[in-house]
């Protein structure tokens, strides 16, 4: 693997990474993901044999980097070959990204269903976006926060944040944190409630800390009013817009930050979907599409990034290939793309993504426990399509509190399995919810070994095997 820096600090920065996210438990080994720092085949990798295995990496740093005072661009772009029982949500939690991040940059992969072998991109690459490094920057438009402890230079800490959906949005400006709660209570606000009445849900004034609360186990104030920074109960909703105006990290983000943000810490809540940076001689663009709530503002939004091209490239005497920026922001998959004259496409740059090995297990990736002819189940009506069952039977594993599922072959089609479950109350209790969410009949099914179906079968009623 050919090393290509672009200043001779990179290397010595790269020998100080730590907090990676492991992939395994052998310890990260040199890995460049810094200033002016990027990985190309080499001319010995590129003429081996097809059959020969290319070397895949362990692990790679995707929430802590280290600046140099003028740095702009951080990270880098990888790649993983995914397992049929993944699913985007899990690799995104797995290597620090959010839902949004992964999707945009595999936008050909159905997020619910992969297959075995299937290559995904992992966005790990990041334009910062253009206010000071300093204090807490958080971009809605990438949904992606930015912590930098220390300035000018030093550390930076980046992590996936879910935000308001349209018409509970997140508000814009600059606030700081007022405090900070470990086991929060949430008194829940009029608005919510009125909310969920609507919608048959009776929610009580105030939901005690444990699993049922949806800020999670930490939260940090802000100054605007009712707006925190949380962790939550619901973490696959993290790189989207689903909270009412509230920033939202994976509790393990949220936890890791707990102990580091001290109260007094700027906050800046910005709204950037393109973003530039020079990188060495290269100027990069990182393009996201549009949030509903400034949609209108797009085409200002695209003419002022072809401005701030012209200046840059001006300033270096670089030619901009504006075929590529329409390109790119066709694309607007969240990726760091050149666009100088001559520079990489988008194929070329994912065809040089770094290779990591698959991890035995994802992070706190959904699993389910064997059926056994003592379970109550829930069955599946037929379906003629592999992909659907497989993409329901993810979609189950994946509700909060999960719905245990599996798909499989059947004489008649693909059913999706759910359980085990240990009572008829709790088996029922989940086909409303599936009813409820997917709009589908399922069938509750006892156990084959038990006193309930021996009595059943005295009263001629035929018990079934949950598989």
């Amino acid at each position: 693997m050919l090393v290509v820096c672009a200043n001779s600090n990179a290397l010595k920065g790269a020998l100080k990474i730590r907090d990676s996210v492991k992939l395994t438990l052998t310890p990260l080994g040199l890995v460049l993901l810094l200033s002016g720092c990027q990985l190309f085949p080499s001319a010995q990798q590129s003429i081996l044999p097809p059959s020969v295995e290319p070397i895949k990496q362990e692990s790679i740093d995707s929430h802590t980097f280290y600046l140099s005072p003028d740095q702009n661009v951080v990270g880098t772009l990888a790649s993983v070959t995914a397992r049929e029982t993944d699913t985007l949500s899990d690799i995104a939690r797995n290597y620090g990204l959010g839902y949004n991040d992964i999707t945009l940059a595999n936008q050909n992969s159905e997020p619910w269903a992969l297959t075995n072998e299937q290559t995904i991109l992992l966005p790990l690459r990041f334009v910062l976006p253009d206010t000071p490094h300093q204090g807490m920057v958080l971009n809605l438009a990438n949904m992606r926060m930015f912590y930098y402890p220390h300035t000018p230079g030093g550390t930076l800490l980046t992590f996936p944040v879910g935000i308001g959906r349209q018409g509970w949005n997140t508000p814009l400006g600059s606030t700081q944190i007022m405090s900070k709660k470990a086991n929060p209570d949430w008194t829940v606000p009029a608005s919510i409630k009125r909310e969920h009445l609507m919608q048959g849900d009776v929610l009580p004034n105030v939901i005690h800390s444990g699993p049922d609360n949806p800020l999670g186990n930490y939260a940090f104030s802000l100054g605007f009013k009712s707006i925190l920074i949380h962790g939550t109960n619901k973490p696959y909703g993290i790189g989207m817009q689903v909270s009412h105006g509230c920033i939202q990290l994976y509790p393990e983000d949220i936890e890791f930050l707990f102990n580091k943000v001290e109260v007094g810490t700027p906050v800046k809540i910005v709204y950037q979907p393109y973003m530039v940076a020079w990188e060495g001689d290269m100027l990069y663009v990182e393009a996201h599409p549009s949030l509903e709530k400034w949609a209108k503002q797009q085409n200002s939004l695209q003419k002022d990034l072809r401005n701030k091209l012209k200046k840059l490239a001006a300033e270096k005497h670089a030619i901009v290939d504006w075929k590529q920026v329409d390109s790119i922001l066709q694309r607007s998959d969240g990726i760091p793309s050149p666009v100088l004259v001559n520079s990489p496409d988008a194929a070329d740059i994912s065809a040089k993504a770094l290779l990591l090995q698959h991890p035995d297990k994802l992070l706190n990736q959904p699993q389910v426990m064997e059926l056994t002819d003592q379970d109550w189940s829930i069955v599946t009506n037929p379906m003629q399509n592999r992909a659907e069952a497989q993409k329901l039977a993810a979609m189950l594993n994946h509700q909060e509190p999960q719905i245990p599922a599996r798909f499989m072959d059947s004489a008649d089609g693909y059913k999706v399995i759910a359980g085990p479950f240990k009572d008829s109350q709790e088996a029922k209790l989940n086909a409303k919810r599936i009813k409820h969410l997917f709009e589908l009949d399922v069938t509750v099914r006892a156990p084959r070994n038990s006193a309930y179906c021996i009595n059943q079968m005295l009263k001629s009623v035929a018990c079934k095997m949950s598989t």
